[in-house]
């Protein structure tokens, strides 16, 4: 049985208990995580499982799979401690969900452009588009919208859409509802100002790239 996923029940979290289901050498499995795993572009947490910090976290099919760093000695069955680094979790949260509104906004104004590429890092997000032109050029639109959202702080709703499946979503109310498994804040107005810059990554290819503004 896959963990189950605490990140989702409450991604404010920043510790809980859990046991372990399956050691590997390095390579271990628990019954119940906070640790987010990288996947749809998010990055994953860091943090330690056991005292023990966590090298990767790989998402495979609804399991997550923990490399330890190094020698532990962690083993199936036993009851453990497991931690993240909850400053790099709250910068991800913002800039992910940064990267959300100004996604839907681009889709609302422009004709659903194709999305050929994201990630968001604790430094910034980026989204990546087929597109013929200077994109910075929409920018004034998009800041513009972006902030009356962030500054409405209005709720962000996140839930199961097939439980069985894993499949969630996230839902502003009167704005998108969205298919999306990353973790989510509470409200728009965490987000707080953000920048917008753009980068040329080849022809007809461009990329916004988007920061956390005086951070």
């Amino acid at each position: 049985m896959a963990a189950e996923k605490l990140f989702w029940q409450d991604p404010y979290r920043t510790e809980s208990r859990a046991r372990v289901t399956s050691v590997n050498q390095e390579v271990i499995t628990l019954d119940r995580t906070i640790f987010y795993a990288s996947s749809g572009g998010q990055d994953s947490d860091c943090g330690t499982i056991g005292g023990y910090s966590v090298a990767s976290a790989k998402k495979e099919g609804l399991e997550i799979f923990y490399t330890i760093e190094g020698p532990h000695a962690l083993s199936q069955g036993d009851e453990t401690v497991v931690a993240i680094d909850w400053e790099r979790r709250y910068r991800l949260m913002r800039l992910h969900f940064a990267a959300e509104i100004v996604l839907e906004l681009v889709y609302r104004h422009f004709d659903h452009p194709l999305k050929i590429g994201a990630n968001i890092h604790q430094d910034k997000a980026r989204i990546d588009f087929a597109w013929d032109g200077n994109i910075s050029r929409i920018f004034p639109l998009i800041e513009q919208e972006a902030g009356r959202l962030i500054e409405a702080d209005l709720p962000i709703r996140s839930e199961f859409s097939h439980r069985e499946q894993e499949r969630r979503y996230w839902e502003i109310e009167g704005f998108a509802k969205v298919s999306c498994g990353g973790t989510h804040l509470r409200s728009t107005g965490e987000v707080g100002a953000i920048t917008l810059r753009r980068k040329n990554i080849g022809r007809d290819k461009e990329r916004i790239e988007i920061s956390l503004a005086g951070e």
